[in-house]
């Protein structure tokens, strides 16, 4: 970890005998004293120079043929096209520890009604996504622009727009009269002769929000990568970034320089008019595997938003960077490991694993890296981890075993439980044999139950009791056609599925709501099904923000895109109530097409304020009675020609 506040200034690491003097320093504190960050041994050494970093990045560059060593999987969640027919501006993962129910929000002003909140994994920590609200504003985005909506009044108002520079997939963090921006951007950097630059770029925008009606940009952030997640608890926010060197041509490994592998960051300050430049990290505060896990740099950028990006504390990993899992103590990474076979083009690589680094994110405005352990096979996204009475548990798929052209195995899915041992997340327990000859669909954990989902034909919801951390068991199932692709608990006792009706053969027949009895473990059973026709889906499937669930009114609403006849035809969102045995639908609500247009915009995220559920689409944000659905009024944005 390093934090650095412009100008930038890096400092090496120090000799063991300052090392072993700061320590002595450190216990000799009172208990009063602040907290520094632990020493302890760890399982990922740091580089103690850059001529370290450098002869490793090369040897790996020669290994992968110049390429970044971490693969892609298709198991990793697409992002979401929701908020424009043209590149969207939303996506990111998803949750898993019994959640908030996008919870009533707690106003921080006296008067201010209750408001959801967007569908978080854990409670206490926010996650970023296309809207958010204090219940007075609504902040949206749509078509590259941030946009203020005041819903004080009986009509919605549009009172502000910031354009934000042509930047694409927007997230927003919200904390008091700030929002940290995250998107990323092209910087259109030219292609050398002997290397081929990353021109993607990870953009960090600090916005004074305090006038809803003058928006502005105070700070800005870029660094060379992509934007892989982000968490924010209280007011400190931590930003996962990928970045890769790319492809590096082979005669050019032996002379790659530091700036190949470890980018720069750029912070622009409009308050002081001032630039700074600077590396992410210094070479001796990156960290690497033992074993090579790729080029790929980790680099968590944490920021305290009641200060500004002017102080960013900063720690980097030398590995891929797929899927971040956050409680309100702790920050997961996961990736695929480096699979040899893949660069020596084998059709078939042997058994993959995930490996799964684990950061301290107890102490606010502070990030540390903590441990390191692997599962077997891959994640399916962030709700497969879950952190819960000082264990992680993780579910994961392991592919087919291959030799010579013959598959020697079938699938099989596990949900492992690690422990911070040292610097080691180290193995307590497994549970085997889930959905062989499948994959697994979704998960969730709420509390010392689990909840797993795998299909081929049918879907098997598996129930667990996690409660003995060393003997993680699978006590029941439930067979039923169709999947589930997102589960969320509506009491301790039921379940909803949100995912597609199939046929006995497997076939997807369209969305379909599932309520499942969980109150006997040993005895899951389905209470109640919502199916809602052929060619229809929901981005709730794969993208748990674009779902909602109203406590209050026991209300689900989620997007949903139906083609088909004319009479099936459906573009918008749809209400549900949910019984303790039903699911009825409320009601369904539309955007206005356009001017000469017939097409109907898709609705990407619904929200509560007050006695009002929102509904936003790339065209603006339609007001309808949250008891009766009834429309109240439709704010358009304004839309480029």
């Amino acid at each position: 970890m390093t934090r650095t506040t412009p100008p930038a200034t890096q400092h090496g690491r120090s000799a063991v005998a300052l090392l072993l003097l700061a320590l002595a320093v450190v216990l000799a504190l009172p208990a009063s004293a602040p907290a520094a960050k632990r020493l302890r041994p760890s399982a990922l050494p740091a580089f103690d120079s850059c001529t370290s970093l450098l002869g490793y990045a090369r040897r790996g560059a020669r290994l992968t043929g110049g390429r970044t060593g971490v693969p892609t999987r298709a198991g990793v969640m697409a992002a979401q096209v929701l908020t424009s027919p043209r590149p969207s501006d939303g996506a990111v993962p998803l949750p898993s520890v019994a959640a908030p129910d996008a919870a009533e929000g707690k106003s921080l002003t006296t008067g201010t009604p209750g408001f959801s909140q967007t569908n978080a994994q854990e409670a206490g920590v926010d996650e970023p996504d296309i809207v958010k609200t204090d219940g007075r504003t609504v902040f949206a985005i749509a078509e590259g622009k941030l946009h203020a909506i005041d819903v004080t009044k009986a009509q919605p108002t549009l009172v502000g727009t910031l354009d934000l520079g042509g930047a694409y997939g927007h997230q927003l963090l919200l904390r008091g009269d700030r929002l940290l921006v995250m998107s990323g951007s092209y910087g259109g950097v030219p292609i050398a002769a002997d290397v081929i630059i990353a021109a993607s770029q990870v953009v960090l925008s600090e916005v004074d929000i305090s006038d809803p009606a003058a928006m502005k940009v105070l700070r800005t952030m870029t660094m060379d990568g992509a934007l892989v997640d982000a968490r924010l608890t209280g007011a400190t926010a931590r930003v996962v970034v990928g970045a890769s060197p790319d492809y590096l041509r082979p005669t050019a490994i032996a002379t790659a320089p530091v700036r190949r592998f470890v980018p720069r960051t750029v912070l622009k300050s409009n308050v002081s008019g001032k630039t700074f430049r600077r590396a992410v990290v210094g070479c001796d505060d990156v960290r690497h595997p033992r074993r090579f896990s790729g080029l790929d740099l980790l680099t968590v950028l944490t920021v305290d938003l009641d200060k500004g990006l002017f102080d960013v504390d900063r720690d980097a990993i030398m590995a891929g960077a797929q899927t971040v899992y956050a409680s309100t103590t702790g920050l997961y990474v996961a990736s695929q490991r480096y699979v040899p076979a893949l660069e020596q083009g084998r059709a078939v690589p042997q058994r993959s694993r995930t490996e799964i680094h684990q950061f301290d994110a107890s102490k606010p405005g502070q990030t540390s890296y903590a441990a390191s352990g692997s599962v077997a096979g891959f994640v399916l996204n962030q709700y497969s981890l879950s952190e819960f009475d000082g264990a992680l548990r993780v579910a994961s798929t392991e592919e087919p075993a291959w030799f010579d052209g013959t598959m020697t195995s079938d699938s099989e899915s596990y949900v492992t439980v690690l422990a911070e041992r040292g610097s080691e997340l180290a193995l307590l327990g497994r549970a085997e044999g889930l959905g062989r000859g499948e994959r697994i669909y979704a998960v969730r954990f709420a509390g010392d139950k689990g909840y797993v989902v795998t299909f081929r034909q049918v879907d098997p919801l598996y129930t667990l009791d996690l409660s003995r951390k060393t003997d993680p068991r699978v006590v029941g199932e439930l067979k039923i056609q169709g999947y589930s692709a997102y589960l969320h608990p509506i009491s301790d006792d039921l379940l909803l599925g949100v995912g597609q009706d199939a046929s006995p053969q497997g076939r997807t027949q369209g969305t379909q709501l599932s309520l499942f009895d969980v109150s006997d473990l040993h005895r899951p059973a389905r209470r109640a099904q919502a199916a809602l026709g052929g060619n229809s889906s929901s981005t709730a499937e794969f993208d748990p923000h674009a779902f909602l669930f109203w406590k209050p009114s026991n209300l689900a609403v989620i997007p949903l895109s139906a083609a088909g006849e004319n009479s099936q035809q459906f573009e918008g969102a749809v209400g549900f109530t949910i019984g303790a045995a039903s699911i009825a639908e409320a009601g369904r609500i539309a955007h206005p097409a356009s001017a000469g247009s017939t097409y109907k915009p898709p609705i990407g995220r619904s929200l509560v304020v007050g006695d009002a559920l929102y509904t936003l689409s790339y065209a603006g944000l339609a007001a309808n009675r949250l008891d009766t659905l009834a429309p109240l009024s439709f704010t358009a944005f304004p839309q480029q020609p």
